[in-house]
């Protein structure tokens, strides 16, 4: 048996213009449909918003320079 994987949630919820979290860095979609995807689905996302939420960060440091 497949062990669950956590929401990366942070209960930060706000969406950017691109329709991702500034909090968790998840897609709308992938918010709204998480209970839905499979264990492998789910750390998929996982593995993906953390590279869009250190994007979403690195947009900021340079914003600020």
């Amino acid at each position: 048996m497949e062990k669950s994987v956590q929401s990366p949630c942070v209960r930060n919820c706000c969406l950017n213009q691109q329709d991702i979290c500034v909090g968790c860095g998840r897609t709308l979609q992938e918010i709204t449909h998480w209970t839905q995807y499979s264990t492998q689905q789910q750390r998929q996302i996982v593995i993906a918003c953390r590279a869009r939420f250190a994007a979403l960060q690195a947009q900021l440091t340079q914003s600020f320079k």
